[in-house]
């Protein structure tokens, strides 16, 4: 196969990617943006290193959904619909895993 039909093959397959996904699958990806959107998520570590040093850290999530105030439910709908071209099969506050 020539380098034109490889680039070929590549940029169908890069398009077939971009395609919906379906339902099920976007409201999984959807999920914790909903949640970032609610408020910010962080982590805080600490412990001792093998040496006896402190070691530690964190990390902080912030979205732009947060910081402009959007509804995590619409945030929530539109990431579907974006992603699976349907509507989610159930409102964001009415899932049994969200918790306000």
């Amino acid at each position: 196969m020539n380098g034109m039909g490889r680039l070929g093959l590549i940029l169908l397959g890069l398009l077939a990617a971009c395609g919906p996904v379906p339902r099920e699958v976007a409201e999984r990806n959807c999920y914790e943006r909903a949640r970032l959107a609610q408020q910010p998520r962080g982590e805080i570590r600490a412990g001792l290193g093998s040496d006896g040093e402190a070691a530690g850290g964190f990390d902080i999530a912030v979205s732009s959904d947060f910081l402009m105030g959007r509804d995590p439910a619409q945030v929530y709908d539109s990431c579907v619909y974006q992603q699976s071209g349907q509507l989610p099969s159930q409102p964001l506050y009415s899932r049994s895993d969200w918790r306000n």
